[in-house]
């Protein structure tokens, strides 16, 4: 019987093998070459808890680690210890990496983060047109709507801008569209008169479905379906009536 007993240990041992840090510490170090790898990688680190934090923070503050892997530590760390690891992680939103300063973002973002705004709007300048964008995704998703002037600034920033060959002028990144939608998902209202001035012009129809929508979401109306011009005549009306209020 004391054989038999012996059986269901070792049965165990086989199925749920246990790693340690000097294993793990070798798994980060090597290349993440397929989804697959990711995915394992997670699962066993999830399995460590709590003894996988120490590793997960080494691989985050070593450049030895490929960017992958310290992404992948980023978020494994916010998995494991929630909430308690947002003050270190809004560390990285100042990191020399941008893939740092995106993945610190971006586990903000998914403890829904809302106490580090001022990380957030500072990461609206980034250099980096990723890292800019997320910032403004984690503002907008989390509402923050105090980081609504930083959000409008961004109309303002050349980085959000490319220079045209062809028209020898600077034209508008895909970002002005988000930042332009963000402002009305933000109810933004100082936004309001220059949208509906900017609205009229010609030389902002490449974001007037933006400038449209925004208009609604702060206002509260709708313009009514149909033309561009139809459209312009609805908000050139709203903003006559906006003046004599």
């Amino acid at each position: 019987m004391k054989k038999l007993a012996c059986i269901p240990i070792l049965f165990f041992s086989i199925n749920f093998p246990i790693y340690s840090s000097i294993d793990l510490n070798k798994r980060f170090m090597a290349p993440l070459q397929k989804k697959s790898d990711v995915i394992s990688l997670q699962k066993d680190t999830l399995k460590l808890k709590g003894k996988a934090v120490p590793t997960l923070v080494k691989v985050m503050k070593s450049a030895d680690y490929p960017d992958k892997s310290r992404w992948v530590a980023t978020f494994l760390l916010g998995k494991i210890m929630g909430k308690k690891s947002s003050p270190y992680i809004s560390k990285y939103l100042d990191h020399p990496n941008w893939v740092m300063r995106l993945a610190g973002l971006k586990t903000l973002l998914a403890l829904k983060e809302v106490g580090f705004n001022k990380g957030y709007e500072k990461a609206l300048s980034d250099n980096s047109l990723l890292v800019r964008s997320q910032a403004l995704d984690n503002i907008v998703k989390l509402n923050i709507q105090k980081s609504a002037p930083s959000v409008w600034a961004m109309l303002y920033d050349k980085k959000n801008y490319h220079q045209s060959k062809e028209l020898k002028k600077k034209k508008r990144t895909h970002l002005i569209k988000k930042v332009v939608r963000a402002v009305g998902d933000l109810k933004f209202e100082k936004a309001k008169a220059p949208l509906l001035s900017m609205i009229q012009k010609k030389k902002y129809e490449d974001i007037f479905n933006e400038m449209d929508y925004s208009l609604a979401r702060i206002l509260g109306k709708k313009s009514p379906k149909g033309s561009m011009k139809k459209k312009r005549m609805f908000w050139s009306k709203v903003g006559l009536s906006q003046k004599t209020i």
